[in-house]
């Protein structure tokens, strides 16, 4: 199942994100795809303040992985943008999702050497006639992911 949405703002970003994180269970996988600047950790933000996380929500494309425990969910954001899948292979995601514990977001998981084996993959898309815009396609792998998906983005 693949469907997709326009996102006007930053702000629609956020709430989308806000309202999705009310239907997130333990163990759900988020993969987080499009262009840098395109609102992967814009989204994030949005997750995390629906998950009722204070801290503020910034790219770990530096660290890698970000932990948030003080939510109604573990979020565990992970950024491979500067990694091989080599190199994505010695993070040990895998201990994350198979943990099930928690909610992981991965920015750029066209660099995982293999997938979780359910998921909801979002895709972010410049709107060339809205600058503040963005698309959102997205698919979801497993059943309580495309459950997520159908509750919250139709």
């Amino acid at each position: 199942m693949t469907a997709s949405l326009i996102l006007p703002s930053a702000a629609a970003t956020q709430a989308l994100a806000a309202k999705l994180a009310a239907h997130l269970f333990p163990g759900a996988t988020l993969l987080l795809q499009g262009d840098l600047g395109s609102g992967k950790t814009t989204f994030v933000q949005g997750l995390a303040q629906g998950l009722g996380i204070p801290d503020v929500i910034t790219s770990p494309t530096f660290n890698l992985i970000h932990e948030y425990q003080q939510g109604s969910l573990v979020l565990v954001h992970g950024d491979l943008y500067r990694l091989t899948p080599e190199e994505v292979l010695d993070l040990g995601l895998e201990e994350y999702w198979d943990r099930g514990t928690g909610v992981v977001v991965i920015e750029w998981p066209e660099r995982l050497p293999c997938w979780p084996a359910e998921w909801l993959w979002l895709n972010f898309k410049f709107l060339p006639d809205q600058p503040q815009g963005r698309e959102l396609h997205w698919q979801a792998q497993g059943m309580p992911h495309r459950r997520l998906a159908e509750a919250v983005l139709g």
